[in-house]
């Protein structure tokens, strides 16, 4: 029943695509033709925002009960990506993506059991919004040593009550709701009259039926598949608000719902979370916008496949996590290591944002000499120049403008980063030639080169040069050794000079002869 829509609807439900803030009068200075694999499709799609040179996207966050691990990283990084390479075209690009800090039960599925962060309050013997403020500014720097982007909104569940209390009372003005109890539930059954339930998980009413358990607390539901919008609270629940129907708190899936609509308007151009998420979550999405505003909630659904240890996803909830401040310091029994942070984050992007990554320390190692090479080759690339003495290479300089344009290309497609990655590593290649002073190309395709090249890695990509003592004594020591090796050459001592080379390489060091200088790349 989904489509994509020319119009977007704001919290009250009018169609008015003035008071959605983020769209302008300005247009975004590109014409490239991005496909995004659609999940709702299963198809690639030709990516075409609501507004033109406007991008509204909501991403879900984290539920802040504990410290974020590589599985937070995943999604956090996939959609930073996006986000930076919208902004990279020109899109004046929305980004909404929400703290979970209420709501989100212990059984996702069935929406029982008890609060994650009221239970981590509890054990701890803290207020609930200390545990979430605590975990909230653990994420938060965490995404920061990542070099993840802020988002332009980050809305927490608690902060938009009234906004939830709204959503729920327009569905059960459109009689697809109803109260039970003190709880208010989305009646799935009457929802399906109209619309179809389980479009975005393949799932059907039958199977959901057939797959129900008789779970304490769920007689007062018409259906095993209703689930909560809001919950009645008895009086020891220490998380609790006035609503119309007593004493409660939101459902996991309405706050979504609420804050998306309210930001980007109904409908909005992208949705991004881990896959995990498709069922119940974003499908509980779909269900609330539909209900409430007779429209899907966006137009592109994207989601991020999951870290894994040993073939299983990554979850406080498994208990098989890494989190990312063992991950910096390599205090956990799996690391052999520290890694740093951009290695983390290089490693997420060499496979496709679909694809899953199992965890190793090999995977780790090798994603640490591969980063270091590409950062190594952006100052290489920067001192490049063109030789006047030398006749311009024309077929070189068509193969590096055709390089640059397949990084574009790469990123267009479904924003392929581990083929972006390798087209770099393509153009590293070719600035090695031109370092060595044998080849010479042209002002216009080194000046692509060198935007390209720092453009993708940099501000596509989001590589930065670690600032640590080591990132800063290595090159010192690397001139000193360059230096000894061309001496050693200078005086025909080779035997100095190839064990000077053959050391180096061992370590994944590449040394880069040309008649006037010895060059290196970690």
């Amino acid at each position: 029943m989904t489509g994509k829509s020319s119009g977007a609807y704001t919290i009250d439900g009018n169609k008015n695509i003035q008071d959605t803030t983020y769209m302008s009068t300005d247009l975004a200075s590109t014409d490239a033709k991005i496909h995004i694999k659609n999940t709702l499709t299963g198809k690639k799609e030709l990516f075409s925002p609501i507004v033109q040179g406007k991008v509204g996207m909501y991403v879900c966050g984290p539920t802040v009960y504990g410290e974020p691990h590589l599985g937070h990283a995943r999604s956090a990084i996939t959609f930073d990506v996006v986000f930076r390479y919208l902004t990279y075209l020109g899109y004046k690009v929305r980004y909404v993506r929400n703290i979970t800090d209420v709501g989100h039960l212990e059984d996702e599925l069935s929406g029982q059991g008890e609060d994650k962060v009221a239970k981590k309050a509890r054990l701890e013997q803290l207020e609930p919004m200390e545990v979430a403020q605590r975990y909230t500014n653990l994420y938060r720097d965490m995404m920061a040593t990542l070099n993840v982007s802020p988002p332009s909104i980050e809305p927490t569940a608690t902060g938009h009550i009234p906004e939830q209390i709204a959503v729920i009372e327009k569905i059960i003005d459109k009689g697809m709701a109803y109260v039970a109890e003190g709880s208010v539930y989305l009646d799935v059954t009457a929802y399906a009259e109209q619309y179809h339930y389980g479009e975005l998980s393949g799932r059907v009413l039958e199977e959901l039926m057939a797959g129900s358990r008789d779970l304490e607390g769920q007689k007062e539901k018409k259906h095993p598949a209703d689930f909560a919008l809001w919950k009645k609270a008895d009086a020891s629940h220490i998380m609790q608000w006035t609503s119309p129907w007593g004493q409660g708190f939101p459902g996991w899936h309405i706050e979504c719902t609420a804050m998306s609509s309210k930001y980007l308007g109904v409908p909005f151009d992208i949705h991004g979370g881990g896959m995990d998420l498709k069922f119940p979550h974003h499908e509980a999405e779909i269900a609330q916008s539909y209900a409430a505003f007779g429209t899907p909630p966006v137009n592109y659904w994207m989601h991020n496949n999951m870290m894994t240890l040993d073939g299983q996803k990554m979850a406080k909830s498994k208990g098989n996590f890494i989190s990312l401040g063992q991950m910096f310091s390599g205090k956990h029994p799996l690391l052999k290591q520290a890694y740093h942070p951009m290695t983390v984050r290089f490693l997420m992007l060499q496979a496709h944002y679909g694809s899953p990554i199992d965890f190793s320390n090999k995977a780790l190692k090798a994603a640490e000499v591969a980063c270091n090479k590409l950062l190594k080759g952006l100052s290489l690339i920067q001192e490049l120049k063109t030789e006047e003495s030398q006749e311009i290479n024309s077929s070189l300089s068509e193969q590096v403008l055709e390089k640059c344009q397949t990084c574009f290309d790469k990123m267009n497609d479904d924003f392929n980063t581990a083929e972006t990655i390798a087209c770099l590593f393509e153009l590293l290649s070719i600035a090695h030639k031109l370092a060595q002073g044998a080849h010479t190309i042209s002002e216009k395709a080194l000046s692509t080169l060198k935007s390209t090249y720092q453009g993708f890695l940099v501000e596509v990509l989001g590589i930065r040069q670690e600032a640590n003592a080591e990132s800063q004594i290595l090159p010192e020591v690397m001139d000193i050794l360059s230096d000894l090796r061309q001496e050693a050459r200078a005086k025909k001592d080779f035997a100095l000079s190839d064990y000077i080379r053959d050391r180096l390489t061992k370590l994944g060091i590449q040394i880069n002869d040309s008649k006037e200088k010895t060059t290196y790349d970690l």
